[in-house]
């Protein structure tokens, strides 16, 4: 499937911004959106290629502007990137109730919107790919961050069930399980450090934006369900969701190894 019109949320920075870098090198044309735009304008400068929309991806409206600007463009959207997401780490006992609504209307409610309208967009177009960013979180519960776990835990959940419902409409779904990646989400939970420490229990060597850049430039060419990174962290989390006692076992190793690493970084 040749890219039409790719559009991105989360473009404004982290994964989003890099992704939206790489393929406006290629050449292709780009629909990106975020709540905030100032280094989207820097990025790319006014070029005609890529089209800029400030919005909230939890509210129907945003991507009902999205498929009205697409259509003025004469472009279909061949490909939806959700990269936008939040995180604000706490435990049960202390997160605040709003935070709730913090993680769930951006991480998952944006998520199911957009591949719900613009899924029917490509249906009635009879393609497209939607590519959803979950995380490690939302195959292993990670304590500390349980309203996160909770969002991704329903992204990937919905994206392996809208796979299988949009498949004999030519229109692929694929889910990306990310580990730690360098970007502000790493630096916020540097502030929580003792709530954020299993995520630092991965490799010395932190993924970066590029890498998950590079996996999807992947799926755009050779659609798959779901792509964990790295793939051995992958399984390892498959494991310790399929059987919660076994993660267990490893727990105060990761959680000291951890807090070792944030306190390095810090």
């Amino acid at each position: 499937m040749n890219p039409n019109l790719i559009l991105i949320t989360g473009a404004g920075s982290g994964i989003g911004l890099h992704l939206a870098a790489a393929l406006f090198d290629r050449g292709f044309t780009l629909l990106l959106v975020d709540l905030s735009t100032p280094a989207i304008e820097k990025k790319f400068n006014g070029s005609s290629a890529v089209h800029v929309m400030t919005g909230d991806i939890s509210k129907a409206e945003t991507w009902n502007h999205a498929i009205n600007l697409a259509k003025n463009l004469g472009q279909p959207i061949s490909h939806l990137i959700n990269c936008a997401g939040v995180i604000r780490p706490g435990f049960v006992a202390d997160y605040a109730l709003a935070d709730i609504d913090f993680h769930l209307d951006v991480n998952t409610k944006g998520t199911i919107l957009g591949t719900s309208i613009i899924g029917k967009e490509m249906k009635f177009q009879g393609f497209g790919h939607i590519i959803n960013i979950a995380s490690l979180a939302g195959i292993a519960p990670v304590s500390g961050l349980s309203l996160y776990t909770a969002s991704k835990f329903a992204v990937r959940g919905f994206s392996l069930a809208a796979a299988a419902e949009f498949r004999d409409f030519g229109i692929f779904v694929s889910v990306v399980c990310p580990d730690l990646v360098d970007t502000p989400m790493l630096t916020t939970q540097l502030d929580y450090p003792e709530e954020s420490k299993l995520s630092f229990s991965g490799p010395k060597k932190v993924l970066r934006p590029e890498d998950i850049t590079r996996v999807i430039l992947e799926l755009m060419e050779n659609p798959r369900v779901q792509v964990c990174i790295p793939e051995t962290r992958g399984f390892l989390a498959k494991i310790a969701g399929a059987w919660p006692k076994i993660g267990e076992l490893f727990r105060a190793n990761l959680e000291s190894k951890g807090r070792k690493a944030i306190q390095k970084r810090k």
